[in-house]
């Protein structure tokens, strides 16, 4: 497998464009050896739904489109990013029971800190922002252990 390997897809900011968005990293990732069936690749495409959902329903109207971009270094760390042109930082909510919403943020920040990785945010040249998820680069097939257990 290559040292450093790149995809990218851009899709218009709207609620049909979250499965769009998943689907494509996990095809992605079944291409540079993450089987599709594993804990990892659940993980993985949970993130990618949230932070694509964030994307959609919370920049309001200031981005048409957003970006998935998904990187592979040296078998080693994965970073999908999510780029939208809307310039406010996502911000962790509050998680009342009785809310439907606004638990995105948390949702990423655990999955992501239970996986050994990490979260970043970086404002974009054009005046928008990318949310960053890294994570170590586990899979069964490589005979990866699972990821280490946080509490949330």
């Amino acid at each position: 497998m290559a040292d450093h390997q790149e995809a990218s897809v851009t899709l218009p900011s709207e609620p049909a464009s979250v499965s769009t968005a998943r689907r494509y990293v996990s095809r992605v990732l079944a291409e540079w050896g993450m089987p599709g069936d594993t804990e990892e690749a659940d993980t993985v495409r949970l993130i990618v739904s949230e932070l694509a959902t964030n994307a959609v329903q919370h920049t309001l109207g200031m981005s048409p489109t957003f970006t998935v971009d998904v990187t592979l270094e040296r078998d080693e760390r994965l970073r999908i990013g999510v780029t939208d042109s809307h310039p406010r930082y996502p911000k962790r909510l509050p998680a009342a029971v009785q809310q439907d919403n606004g638990r995105g943020m948390v949702i990423i920040r655990c999955l992501t800190a239970e996986c050994g990785g990490r979260l970043s945010v970086s404002p974009t040249p054009e005046g928008g922002k990318t949310v960053w998820i890294a994570l170590p680069w586990l899979t069964r097939a490589k005979g990866g252990n699972e990821p280490p257990a946080t509490a949330c």
